[in-house]
């Protein structure tokens, strides 16, 4: 009876032995693959299936997880390397190469390490590039090596499952003597910039302060015109206003002449005149030339009388 009772426990004892063996080697065997990872299966030694995100379960003793992946961008530092241009000057060349996996299955059995791989291919890449062209081109076609290099590598790990996005060249140094070459020429350029800057501002100047003076002297001299050809208005309105003036007063002698006793007040006029005339003549000098008929008055009116009929004659003539 007593070693049934043992037997019973030995036997109940194994068998919840392997229940707890089975659970074990279930949970040791449950997977939870994270996002953006990718773990590849391999199947007694082969590849079996790639597990993504998600819930899964491997087969005990059988399955197994070979590689782990991730899906996510990543960078990887390009180191610097010497590179020798088209003119035969030695740079120095580092960058930043951006890739992603694409395919789990092809990243793990295509190559054995395709970050190693990548970052050689940028390198060779990188220096058949720069031997294309001159120092001075190095500088200003940054944009240009940066998608010759994509091109190549993506195309080159295509076959790994990898795809290149980008690539960024970080810094390009040459030899020192070189940079001080290049900070000579470069102030050079500035201080020629410069001077040529400056004798530009001298020649604007030069032009403007000409154009101003050129400016001024039209101005002066359409202010002088101007000037001139008031005055000559004033002028002739001056000489037509005498005259206008003149001949009124002619006219109106004329008329008074013509009215009883205008002769005579014309020949009394005409002899004070004379006389006052005379008398001035005689105080301003000592020695004077007269005349043999000075003295005949009467007959010196009488002339002046006849000059003025004549003119009012002539004037009647034209009226009519």
């Amino acid at each position: 009876m007593g070693e049934n009772i043992v037997q019973l426990l030995i036997a109940r004892g194994w068998t919840l032995f392997i229940v707890l063996f089975v659970m074990w080697l279930i949970l040791k065997h449950i997977r939870i693959v994270p996002q953006q990872m990718a773990f590849i299966i391999e199947r007694l030694g082969k590849y079996h299936t790639t597990y993504n995100a998600g819930f899964h379960i491997l087969i005990p003793l059988i399955d197994r997880i070979a590689y782990r992946h991730s899906m996510k961008e990543f960078a990887l530092d390009v180191p610097p390397q010497n590179c020798i241009t088209q003119d035969n000057v030695g740079i120095e060349v580092d960058g930043v190469l951006y890739m992603r996996v694409i395919d789990a299955m092809k990243a793990s059995y295509g190559i054995q390490d395709y970050n190693y791989a990548s970052i050689q291919l940028a390198q060779t890449t990188m220096r058949s590039i720069i031997g294309t062209m001159p120092l001075d081109k190095t500088f200003e076609e940054r944009e240009n090596i940066n998608h010759k290099v994509i091109t190549a590598v993506d195309t080159a790990t295509d076959p790994w499952g990898i795809k290149v996005t980008r690539y960024e060249i970080k810094a390009i140094t040459p030899p020192k003597s070189i940079q001080d070459a290049m900070e000579k020429e470069m102030r050079a350029e500035r201080e020629k910039r410069a001077l040529i800057a400056e004798s530009l501002g001298k020649k604007e100047a030069r032009i403007n302060a000409a154009q101003g003076e050129r400016e001024q002297l039209i101005q002066e001299s359409e202010g002088e015109k101007q000037r001139r050809i008031n005055e000559a208005d004033g002028k002739a309105y001056e000489i037509r206003a005498m005259a206008e003036a003149t001949a009124l007063g002619l006219k109106i002698v004329a008329d008074a002449i013509n009215q009883p006793g205008g002769r005579d007040a014309v020949s009394l006029k005409i002899a004070e005149q004379f006389v006052q005339e005379f008398g001035k003549l005689a105080k301003e000098n000592n020695t004077m030339i007269i005349p043999s008929n000075l003295a005949d008055i009467a007959s010196f009116i009488a002339t002046a009388t006849s000059a003025i009929d004549w003119k009012r004659m002539k004037r009647e003539e034209q009226d009519s």
